[in-house]
């Protein structure tokens, strides 16, 4: 699966391997040339933390272009430790659940299923809404993944199908949670240098914001359940991403278009809504209500289907977003393409954000878009 992602992805740049100077997470059999190579193993945000590293050697000059390579292949159930002679790396935090759970009240399932439904609990009783919101939220990513023909799941299942399917928390329904997937995604990093060198500036998409951040002292000591899943953590990613391209504290959101983010779970999803600044806190429901997280409304989240549908094979989902928002920003994503990406005055259109979360924890929100040097009606290599 690695082989094949990597080598779609060298074909679409119109590269060999032997162009690529550093690597992370590569496989031997796309070549043997020497260069360096760092498996990264960073949880449910590997991929995109593959691809901030890759970014990091082209920003700083290191090398002119890098790939980065996520693949998973995982086994049945729900994500658990074959390590029986130490403590699970996760202890930490499921001593906060029990803590979370005195006030939230007793919740049961598989334990990422239950943080996260923890979270949308406690969101639900600070600000509002219900259970219904997360199956809108579900039946949204469902039906989007009707168009998406490397999704795993394309059955479009309604509200009431959510709803109906069987309880995995005291919140979440299987279908308001991601499956176990086998996966694989690569994307190809370059300087704008190489880009003029490979005549790729009608396809290049630019990553003008990026942020790697981890946890806070929040996430242990607040005795919340949305610390505890990264809300902080998140927002603060996405507020130094717009910070990078240039917008002051809280501003650039409405120049986003299309989004990609962690649906591990529906409740990630409600409470990302506002640690991304897309709404404001509290009103993610609201937005959920108005369809502002599906077309026709002001942004297009999780056109692929998101996690819970298209799959989540752990090592790729993150460079399988930056993959989805980067179809988008080209107009080349067929039946899943957001409408109006371009139909504003600057000539690169609107954003594409990404949002990729790891618990233990890391996450990392990326910026993206069309490049100042972008020439409409240019060749752009769809002809391979």
């Amino acid at each position: 699966m690695g082989l094949e992602a990597a080598t779609k992805a060298l074909l679409d740049a119109g590269l060999t391997y032997d162009a690529v100077q550093v690597a992370f997470r590569a496989l031997y059999n796309l070549g043997l040339t020497g260069i360096p190579i760092t498996n990264v193993n960073n949880n449910c945000s590997t991929g995109s933390t593959a691809l901030f590293q890759a970014a990091s050697w082209i920003r700083g000059a290191q090398a002119d272009c890098a790939l980065a390579l996520g693949f998973e292949r995982m086994t049945r159930g729900s994500l658990a430790s074959n390590w029986k002679d130490r403590v699970h790396p996760m202890e930490p935090f499921d001593q906060v659940v029990e803590m979370t759970e005195e006030t939230l009240g007793v919740n049961h399932g598989p334990g990422a299923p239950r943080m996260f439904g923890n979270a949308g609990q406690e969101y639900l009783e600070k600000y509002g809404g219900n259970i219904e919101h997360l199956a809108k939220i579900a039946s949204k990513n469902h039906r989007h993944s009707e168009n998406n023909p490397y999704s795993q799941f394309r059955d479009g299942w309604s509200v009431e199908d959510v709803l109906k399917a069987p309880k995995i928390t005291n919140q979440l329904t299987k279908f308001m949670c991601s499956p176990t997937s086998d996966g694989a995604a690569c994307c190809i990093v370059a300087s704008e240098a190489f880009v003029y060198r490979h005549n790729l500036e009608n396809q290049a998409i630019e990553i003008v914001g990026q942020q790697l951040s981890t946890d806070l002292p929040s996430t242990f000591d607040s005795r919340s359940a949305m610390e505890l899943v990264g809300y902080s953590m998140s927002k603060d990613a996405a507020d130094q991403a717009f910070a990078q391209a240039g917008f002051k504290e809280g501003d650039g959101r409405d120049l986003v278009g299309v989004v990609e983010l962690h649906d591990c779970f529906a409740a990630n999803e409600l409470i990302t809504y506002p640690a991304l600044g897309l709404c404001a806190p509290g009103e993610a429901h609201k937005m959920v209500d108005r369809g502002d997280n599906t077309y026709g409304g002001k942004y297009v989240i999780n056109p692929s289907g998101g996690l819970e549908a298209k799959g989540h094979p752990l090592g790729a989902s993150g460079l399988g977003m930056h993959f989805y928002i980067t179809a988008q920003l080209r107009n080349w994503a067929g039946p899943m393409q957001a409408p109006g990406l371009f139909d504003i005055p600057d000539r690169r259109g609107k954003y594409g954000l990404v949002h990729n979360i790891g618990l233990g924890g890391a996450v990392v929100v990326s910026l993206l878009r069309r490049p100042e040097f972008y020439k409409e009606g240019g060749t752009d290599g769809r002809d391979r």
